[in-house]
């Protein structure tokens, strides 16, 4: 099996690869100049960004791939291995995001279908209902109790059901 084939189901099947992402990539292997995203290159062009400075000269100044700038996905996956004696692919397991609410939200996208049902844990972080709503979801509470706020496995395996589709467990519960 491919190792970069996706686990889950795509909820746009007919949507494929993005024409910038095509593209970008027959350009390089082309040796064209690739216009749609604002990447021409030109002996007048090199020289300019030689007087913007290095952003330019090195390309820092486009759109970063859809999964996050590759280097910074590569360092990720080295400190997740490092921290926590666990091996990413770079490439398929380790998206960058814009902070913790658009990484909740794309998960949450991913995965919920209308009429799913997840289950979170109370008291929770304020962008899981809505990320879950927006998708078409339902929201099932399982009740962390004082005093010692644990997880009774009992009452989640009584919340699961047909249509439950995702647990979502986090601790701190603000990520």
């Amino acid at each position: 099996m491919d190792k970069h084939a996706p686990i889950l189901p795509s909820k746009l099947p007919r949507v494929g690869v993005t024409i910038f992402t095509t593209m970008s990539r027959l350009a390089v292997e082309q040796g064209a100049i690739n216009l749609p995203q604002g990447f021409p290159d030109s002996s007048r062009r090199r020289r300019r960004g030689e007087r913007v400075g290095h952003p330019r000269a090195t390309g820092a100044n486009q759109y970063a791939p859809m999964g996050g700038a590759r280097g910074l996905r590569q360092a990720i996956a080295t400190k997740g291995e490092a921290l926590y004696a666990a091996r990413y692919d770079a490439e398929p397991e380790t998206p960058v995001t814009a902070g913790a609410t658009q990484a909740l939200f794309t998960a949450v996208a991913a995965c919920v279908r209308p009429g799913d049902e997840v289950i979170v844990f109370t008291p929770v972080y304020d962008s899981y209902a809505p990320a879950i709503e927006a998708n078409g979801g339902r929201v099932v509470y399982a009740h962390l109790r004082y005093p010692d706020y644990r997880p009774d496995w009992s009452e989640v395996a009584a919340l699961v059901t047909p249509r439950t589709r995702m647990i979502a467990i986090n601790t701190p519960h603000n990520p």
